[in-house]
C-alpha cells in the first residue's frame, strides 16, 4: 500500500507482539470458515449468469470453458445490460457525477466565496478519476453485485509520475473475505491472493522474504506465494497487515494505517443478520435454472426430430450397425420384409416455447432489463424521459440509497483525502457542514428535476393570478435555486444581491 499513513503504525493487526501473523492468519481463517455457506450459492448464480468470470469454489485456469452448462442466453445478456446501465446512471464515464458545494453553516458571502473554489476541486478529482482505470474496474464491481450480492473496489494511491494519483482494482468474491465492523456494515476486509516473487517484491518494497523462499522462487519464477492482506477499523482510521501465508505461522510483510479503508465493499442487497448481500441474480435463480433446463431438453427434442428413431425387422439381411441417413444411402431389405421405418415420437413439445417465453420474460423483469435497457423506440419525448427516470428512481430506491453509503461517499471522501494529502487540492473537509457532497448522476438528478418542474408550474400558476402576484417572486433567488438543482456551474449562477446604503440627504 503506498498511502499508509505513517502515524498510525503504532497499531498493529499482529497481536500483542507486532512479530506474530498467527493472529490474522487465525482470524482470516475463522472468517472464511463463515463463508463457507455462501461459496456454492455464488458458484451457481455465476454458472448461470456470468460464467466466464473467476471461479468461487476452485482454481480455474486461463482459457478454459465456462459456459458448458449454459444452454440459454436471456441471464447473462439481463445481466450485462443492468450492470452497464449501473455504470451510466450512477457513475458515467467522463461525466460529472458529483459535486462538491457549500455547507448549510456558510453565510450567503461565504458560499459565493467558496463556490469557484469548490468547482476547480472538483474539476481536479474527475480529471484524475478520468484518466485512471476507474470506468474498467467499477464496471466489473457492478457485475459482481449484480451476481452475488457482495462486491469490493481496491482504492490505492497511484505511485508519482502515472497519469493519474488514484489506481483501482475489483476484487473478485473468490479472493475477498468480509466481517462487519463495529458500525454494521463490511469493514473488515481480508484479501487472499497468490503472488509471483516479483509482484511481491513490487507491492512490498521492504519487505524481508526468507531465503528458502526466494531460492525456490529463483528456480522457478512461475511459483507464487499466497498473500492475506487485513484492514480493520481502529479508532477513527483503519489498521492494515499483510502476512504471507506460507507454512508454519507466516510472514509479516507490512503493516500499518489508514485514515479511509482502501477497501470499498458494497451490496445489492442486505438481509437482516448477513455480513454478505443479496442480488437480483439470487432472486430470479429458480426461473434461470428452469429456462436454461428448458432450452436444454428442446435441443434434445430437436435433435431427435432432425434425425428420428428408426426400428427395422431383424430379417437377417438388414445390418443396423451399416446403415448411415444421408441423402442418395440406398437401405437392402428383405423381400416381404418392412425394412427401415420411423417412430413416431409419443409427444410434442410445443408447450415448451410458452413456458420459455414466461420465463425470460420473468428473468428480465428481475433484473431490471426491461426497465433500465435502451427503449426500441428511436425516439423518445420529453415526458417519456422523465416518467423513465421516476420509474428507475423507484427500482432502484432502496438500492441507491444503499450504495450511496456503501460506495459513492467513501469512494470521494477516500479521493479527497489522497489529493490533499499529495498537496493536489486544498485542506478540505467534506463534512457536510462547511463543504457537503453532491450527487450528479443521472439517476441522482431524478427527484431535482421534478422538483425543479414543481417550481416552474409554481410560478406559471402565480402568472395566472396577475402580474401584481408574480412579481412577488425573487426572481434572483429561484435564478439560484434552479442553478443548484440542475448543477449549474458557480460562475453562472447569479450573485446574492448586495444591500446598497443610501447616502444622507
Amino acid at each position: 500500500m503506498d498511502d499508509t499513513d505513517t502515524a498510525a503504525r503504532g497499531e498493529s493487526l499482529l497481536g500483542p507482539e507486532r512479530d506474530d501473523p498467527a493472529v490474522l492468519l487465525k482470524r482470516f481463517r475463522k472468517a472464511k470458515e463463515r463463508r463457507t455457506a455462501w461459496e456454492s450459492h455464488w458458484q451457481e448464480c455465476y454458472d448461470f449468469a456470468l460464467p466466464l468470470r473467476d471461479s468461487i469454489l476452485h482454481q480455474a485456469n486461463p482459457g478454459e470453458k465456462k459456459a458448458d452448462r449454459l444452454f440459454d442466453g436471456t441471464a447473462p445478456d439481463a445481466v450485462d445490460q443492468l450492470a452497464a446501465s449501473m455504470l451510466s446512471e450512477l457513475t458515467p464515464p467522463w461525466a460529472k457525477w458529483f459535486g462538491l458545494t457549500p455547507g448549510h453553516e456558510l453565510s450567503p458571502e461565504e458560499r459565493d466565496q467558496a463556490a469557484p473554489a469548490l468547482e476547480r476541486i472538483v474539476a481536479t478529482l474527475q480529471s484524475h478519476f478520468d484518466r485512471s482505470n476507474f470506468s474498467v474496474e467499477m464496471h466489473q464491481c457492478y457485475l459482481d453485485a449484480v451476481t452475488g450480492g457482495t462486491a469490493s473496489l481496491l482504492f490505492e494511491e497511484a505511485p508519482p509520475g502515472e497519469p493519474s494519483a488514484f489506481r483501482f482494482t475489483a476484487v473478485p468474491l473468490s479472493q475477498l473475505v468480509l466481517e462487519e465492523g463495529p458500525e454494521g456494515r463490511p469493514d473488515i476486509s481480508f484479501r487472499r491472493t497468490e503472488l509471483s516473487l516479483a509482484g511481491l517484491r513490487s507491492r512490498f518494497p521492504m519487505a524481508e522474504l526468507p531465503e528458502d523462499m526466494v531460492r525456490a522462487a529463483t528456480a522457478d519464477p512461475d511459483q507464487r506465494f499466497p498473500v492475506v492482506e487485513a484492514v480493520v477499523p481502529a479508532g477513527h482510521g483503519y489498521r492494515y497487515a499483510a502476512v504471507l501465508d506460507t507454512e508454519g505461522e507466516g510472514v509479516v510483510l507490512d503493516h500499518g494505517g489508514f485514515e479511509m479503508s482502501p477497501f470499498i465493499n458494497f451490496r445489492w442487497l442486505k438481509a437482516p443478520g448477513e455480513v454478505y448481500g443479496r442480488s437480483p441474480v439470487m432472486k430470479a435463480l429458480p426461473d434461470i435454472k428452469t429456462a436454461n433446463k428448458v432450452v436444454e431438453l428442446i435441443l434434445k427434442n430437436a435433435s431427435i426430430a432432425v434425425t428420428g428413431i428408426w426400428q427395422a425387422d431383424d430379417d437377417g439381411v438388414l445390418n443396423p450397425a451399416n446403415i448411415k441417413l444421408v441423402p442418395g444411402t440406398i437401405i437392402p431389405k428383405a423381400v416381404g420384409s418392412a425394412g427401415l421405418q420411423p417412430l413416431q415420437a409419443p409427444g410434442r413439445f410445443d408447450l415448451s416455447q410458452m413456458v420459455l417465453d414466461d420465463l425470460r420474460r420473468n428473468i428480465r423483469r428481475a433484473l431490471l432489463a426491461d426497465k433500465l435497457g435502451q427503449p426500441n423506440a428511436p425516439t423518445m419525448t420529453a415526458t417519456e424521459v422523465l416518467e423513465r427516470s421516476a420509474e428507475m428512481a423507484r427500482l432502484l430506491g432502496a438500492t441507491y440509497g444503499r450504495l450511496q453509503a456503501e460506495l459513492l461517499t467513501p469512494l470521494i471522501t477516500r479521493a479527497v483525502h489522497i489529493l490533499r494529502r499529495r498537496g493536489e487540492i486544498p485542506d478540505v473537509a467534506v463534512d457536510g457542514r462547511s463543504v457537503d457532497l453532491q450527487y450528479r448522476s443521472p439517476l441522482a438528478q431524478t427527484q431535482a428535476r421534478r422538483d425543479a418542474a414543481n417550481l416552474l408550474g409554481w410560478i406559471q400558476a402565480l402568472g395566472t393570478l396577475g402580474p401584481a402576484v408574480l412579481q412577488t417572486v425573487d426572481a434572483t433567488a429561484a435564478a439560484r435555486w434552479l442553478g443548484r438543482a440542475f448543477n449549474v456551474p458557480a460562475e453562472l449562477v447569479p450573485a446574492e444581491p448586495q444591500e446598497v446604503g443610501h447616502a444622507p440627504a
